[in-house]
């Protein structure tokens, strides 16, 4: 998406929010190959928004980190799922895990900007959770997070990449038991309601914000609300809908939690 028409779209909605109280993320893809991603960011912040992005670290290095951290950027996610070979088996790159790594340990040196460290639990890396931990600690990380993936997409095609039953049992006990050793600050993503282990996996109870504190714009313009539910909740688009309308007078299917 050129850079002008992300903008306008901002700048749709920033007389009914608050900017310094609406959090802006790039997510991809990957960010880091915009090379107009810190002409963004700036964009973002002389107009109030604190804004951040999820990275894979690929292309992240000290002067990158630099220049981004002078155009405003506040805080980042890096992905890193797995050890080495799970890690690069995901990703497709065998340069993947070090470079993630990498930027994980140039990350922990600045301690004015937010980060923290997103990784995918599939049955590849499943075994791997206390040795991921212990790398993570090891580079100073002091947040984790934890996601699975929903069988969608390239996901319901490849088994692999889904947790069995026991091994979603035993990824929730693993969460709960690192939660109360309080060594790292570990959460569960927000798929879905937890039965008896809401409450005990991550800091809140299970509330969907899509569509009412969370909307995106996704690459091709459409407005959807959680960039991860893709097509089949989408909105309207930036390039017919105006970003503010559809905000005020859409996303019923959201808000309405009658059903």
């Amino acid at each position: 998406m050129p850079f002008e028409d992300f903008i306008a779209a901002i700048d749709n909605i920033k007389d009914i929010v608050e900017p310094n109280k609406t959090m802006i993320v790039f997510t991809g893809g990957e960010p880091l190959l915009r090379k107009d991603l810190e002409l963004c960011g700036q964009q973002l912040y002389d107009r109030g928004f604190p804004w951040g992005i999820v990275s894979n670290g690929l292309q992240m290095n000290p002067s990158r980190l630099e220049s981004l951290l002078n155009a405003g950027m506040r805080a980042i996610t890096i992905s890193l799922d797995g050890l080495e070979n799970s890690h690069n088996w995901l990703r497709g790159n065998t340069n993947s895990f070090r470079n993630a790594v990498n930027s994980i340990s140039l990350l922990s040196q600045n301690p004015e900007l937010k980060f923290d460290v997103v990784t995918c639990v599939n049955g590849e890396n499943f075994g791997e959770l206390n040795e991921i931990k212990k790398l993570l600690l090891t580079n100073g990380v002091k947040e984790w997070r934890i996601f699975t993936i929903f069988p969608i997409g390239r996901a319901k095609q490849h088994e692999t990449l889904q947790l069995s039953p026991v091994q979603f049992k035993q990824l929730f006990d693993f969460i709960s038991v690192e939660r109360k050793k309080g060594e790292i600050k570990l959460n569960y993503g927000c798929e879905g309601f937890l039965g008896n282990y809401e409450g005990d996996v991550r800091d809140n109870l299970f509330f969907c914000r899509a569509g009412v504190n969370v909307a995106s714009v996704l690459i091709d313009g459409s407005i959807s609300a959680c960039p991860n539910l893709r097509d089949n909740f989408i909105q309207g688009n930036i390039y017919t809908d105006s970003f503010k309308e559809v905000w005020e007078t859409r996303y019923e299917k959201y808000r309405n939690r009658n059903g």
